[in-house]
């Protein structure tokens, strides 16, 4: 029983002292942050989630003529995400991060990055799709096997 304590005491040592650590750097300011955001196409992300969404809200209101539609998307304010999120990236990254992402993003590798990531993440979403068809195929089998 003793020796249970010892690691339970080390684990409170060590998340109490990393606590300590990130809440003694300095917060990141919405400056950098918004930085960060619109080197990163956070903006354009948010239109392409409306795009995204649009014809699920179209369904939700078949009767709204397609001017309707085109008006409000013409005053979406991708801004109003951007304002949303800041303070989530404030809560998990500090000023020196940012900066230092914000520095990486200004090198080839980074703007390089901004470019092909929406690739990447559409490519991984259809991999991920493949992948769990394929998990489920294979319990479906395995299962049936067992169960015959």
């Amino acid at each position: 029983m003793k020796f249970a304590v010892i690691p339970l005491l080390a684990i409170i040592t060590f998340s109490t002292h990393a606590f300590a650590e990130q809440s003694s750097a300095e917060t990141a300011s919405e400056e950098s942050v918004k930085q960060l955001m619109y080197k990163t196409g956070a903006g354009e992300l948010g239109i392409q989630a409306m795009n995204q969404m649009l014809p699920a809200l179209k369904n939700i209101i078949p009767d709204a003529p397609e001017a309707f539609w085109n008006d409000y998307m013409a005053k979406f304010n991708p801004e109003a995400l951007v304002e949303l999120t800041v303070p989530i990236y404030q809560k998990y990254l500090t000023e020196e991060e940012v900066q230092a992402l914000n520095a990486f993003y200004d090198t080839p590798a980074g703007k390089k990055l901004i470019k092909v990531q929406p690739f990447i993440m559409q490519e991984s979403m259809m991999a991920g799709q493949q992948w769990g068809q394929a998990v489920a195929q294979d319990v479906m089998t395995k299962y049936q096997m067992q169960n015959q």
